[in-house]
């Protein structure tokens, strides 16, 4: 499949923060920085402020087109309040921001006042878990200029679920998130800063997210540039038997599989990995030309 460079669909040219983003012809490499203690992938690594800061700024100089800060993990754990999860993120926006003005910053929550504070310190995008669980998010987001990210999950982040189930997955999922866009552009935010996302793993078990994973086409022509997270899920895991920490191959996969079918946003870990899969994947796309063209195109000469 190669893309078609007279076809351009406004609904996927974005400008978001500083940068301009067309997402007919590119992918856009999303970078994790967690400020939390319990992170399923990094454990705490980068839950110092200064840690935090380097994790971002290193991933920039890897490639990343933007980072998205979480104060709180979706997963099932001790409740954190919003005072502490701002003073987890806030401060990290600050000063990525600072150091890198052109650098996109989406945060990851689910709490319109954190929301409310992140943009105001300087973040773009609203990468928000619950799909509006708040009811005051949407609102929040409409009154600023910041895109937000509408995931698919079930119920409350944080506490315990019963075992996933739907009847349709691919149908429940959809639908949920044409419900949630509806939602949000009658509050005022523009369908152009809507962003949506399937949820993989959320609320989801693997045999969910593979069936996710094979249909993401299904997602991909909502109207709204799609992200996916996948990289090092349990999904993954489960799927090949692999632990955390051996998981990078099979992400990359996943990813690619994704982008074949319409992703153009990846929320990944390891960067440098990431950025070279999504370069060759669009390079195979037809989106971008190779960077350049030796390999036999000169004359061979017999002696």
């Amino acid at each position: 499949m190669t893309v078609d460079a007279g076809t351009v669909d406004a609904g996927m040219l974005r400008r978001i923060g500083a940068r301009e983003f067309d997402f007919t012809r590119q992918v856009a490499v999303m970078a994790v920085v967690n400020r939390t203690p319990d992170s399923f992938y990094d454990r705490g690594a980068t839950f110092a402020l200064d840690r935090a800061v380097d994790s971002a700024l290193r991933a920039a100089d890897l490639g990343a087109d933007w980072v998205d800060v979480g104060g709180v993990p979706f997963g099932r754990g001790p409740a954190v309040s919003v005072g502490e999860e701002l003073d987890r993120v806030v401060p990290a926006v600050d000063a990525i921001a600072a150091a890198r003005a052109d650098l996109v910053i989406s945060v990851d929550t689910n709490n319109a006042e954190v929301a409310a504070a992140a943009t105001a310190a300087g973040a773009a995008i609203i990468n928000d878990t619950s799909g509006l669980g708040d009811p005051c998010m949407a609102e929040v987001v409409a009154g600023s200029d910041a895109h937000i990210v509408l995931t698919h999950s079930v119920g409350p982040p944080r506490v315990e679920k019963p075992a996933a189930h739907f009847d349709d997955v691919i149908a429940e999922v959809r639908g949920f998130l044409v419900e949630r866009m509806a939602r949000a552009e009658a509050a005022g935010i523009p369908r152009s800063r809507l962003i949506v996302d399937p949820g993989h793993d959320l609320d989801k078990n693997t045999q969910h997210s593979l069936e996710i994973t094979r249909c993401i086409a299904e997602f991909a022509d909502l109207g709204a540039p799609l992200l996916v997270a996948v990289s090092n899920k349990d999904f993954i895991g489960e799927s090949i038997d692999r632990p955390q920490g051996e998981r990078l191959a099979a992400s990359l996969a996943a990813m690619t599989a994704c982008i074949l079918g319409g992703a153009r946003i990846v929320r990944m870990h390891d960067i440098a990995e990431t950025v070279d899969a999504v370069r060759m994947t669009e390079a195979i796309l037809g989106m971008r030309q190779p960077a350049r063209l030796e390999h036999n195109t000169h004359p061979t000469h017999n002696v």
